[in-house]
């Protein structure tokens, strides 16, 4: 399922940490195995995955899991 930084961070107690969230994402060194590409902006965004490459893959990902991209 697509959740979003917030989200992630209300679940871990922490509903400040957004910012936080998205460091510890990007710092994933199995983004396979631990599915950091399922986490999106509350916006409905990519959010800031780190770069143009990166976006690409995510998009990839997300299309190939059947998630609807706007």
């Amino acid at each position: 399922s697509v959740s979003t930084y917030a989200e992630i961070a209300r679940r871990i107690g922490n509903p400040k940490a957004v910012r936080a969230v998205g460091q510890a994402l990007r710092r994933n060194p199995v983004p396979i195995v631990v599915p950091c590409h399922r986490v999106i902006a509350s916006d409905g965004s990519l959010g800031g995955y780190g770069g143009n490459l990166r976006d690409r893959r995510k998009i990839e990902l997300l299309k190939l899991e059947g998630v609807a991209l706007a």
